[in-house]
């Protein structure tokens, strides 16, 4: 049985709006410098500062043993790359992951970008349609959440967009999760198709969606860092995710600019605001 206690009241959900706002002005402003030459600290440190002019701090300098703001992984590396200085090269398939906690609420966000590159047009646009996919899936799966009964509707959703996409993998080691007062709250949110019971999709019920994608096997390993999750085989990887709040309304996507309103407009939903 779940516990009532994932469900946030009117007055909480209000009051995580302004953490996802700092999140997704932290990710914005990351995606602005992303660039061939720029580096992965200069985004995180861009997105700490656009953090802090909104009250706000690192929700993942939290999580023990990381220090980072940000969370930058390329190619291969699916999730939890740690920022370097190496910069980006032309051609690089970039995810982006980052989140803000501001007055005790939380946010939680990535994109994935490709690069420019003239010199290899056909490993640009492979990797692009990997990122549309992605996409594609994160807003199904947002879009289905908006008229669910049972949270793993999500998750059935997620998977059949992506099945009629192509030969692509969901990685399944890696799901969304609730979020509130911390960052990663229960119930977990699937990115493919489950029989175990999931909670009711009621307001008040909080979620980061975000699905996982590769070109190649879903197998992956860590690297000696202790972070970067990797695919096995060396094939790409993209991951999407935004923190999204069922209420008595409708839904609202809490780390995007609009709710959500230009990206689910395709899927016929039309996001509402917390009042």
């Amino acid at each position: 049985m779940f516990r009532k206690s994932i469900y946030k009241s009117p007055a909480e959900l209000r009051a995580m709006r302004a953490a996802g706002t700092a999140t997704a002005a932290a990710l914005a402003e990351a995606r602005r410098l992303l660039q061939v030459g720029a580096t992965p600290l200069e985004l995180d440190a861009a997105a700490e500062r656009v953090i802090h002019t909104h009250g706000g701090r690192s929700n993942f300098q939290l999580v023990p043993g990381y220090r980072h703001t940000l969370c930058v992984s390329v190619d291969d590396d699916v999730v939890h790359g740690i920022p370097g200085d190496r910069p980006f090269r032309p051609g690089d398939l970039v995810s982006v992951d980052g989140g803000a906690e501001v007055d005790g609420w939380n946010g939680d966000a990535a994109f994935s970008v490709v690069l420019p590159d003239p010199e290899r047009p056909e490993v640009v646009a492979a990797r692009r349609e990997l990122v549309r996919v992605t996409e594609h899936a994160l807003w199904t799966g947002v879009a289905a959440l908006a008229g669910a009964k049972h949270l793993n509707d999500v998750g059935a959703a997620i998977e059949d967009a992506v099945r009629a996409e192509g030969e692509y993998g969901i990685l399944t080691d890696y799901v969304g999760h609730g979020i509130g007062r911390t960052m990663h709250e229960e119930p977990p949110v699937f990115n493919y198709r489950v029989e175990r019971r999931s909670p009711a999709v009621k307001p008040g019920l909080v979620v980061a969606i975000e699905p996982m994608l590769v070109a190649g096997s879903i197998d992956t390993f860590v690297r000696d860092d202790e972070w970067t999750v990797t695919t096995s085989d060396g094939a790409d990887a993209a991951h999407v995710e935004h923190s999204v709040a069922v209420h008595a309304d409708g839904i609202w996507v809490l780390t995007a600019e609009d709710g959500g309103a230009a990206a689910l407009a395709p899927y016929g939903v039309v996001p509402v605001p917390i009042a």
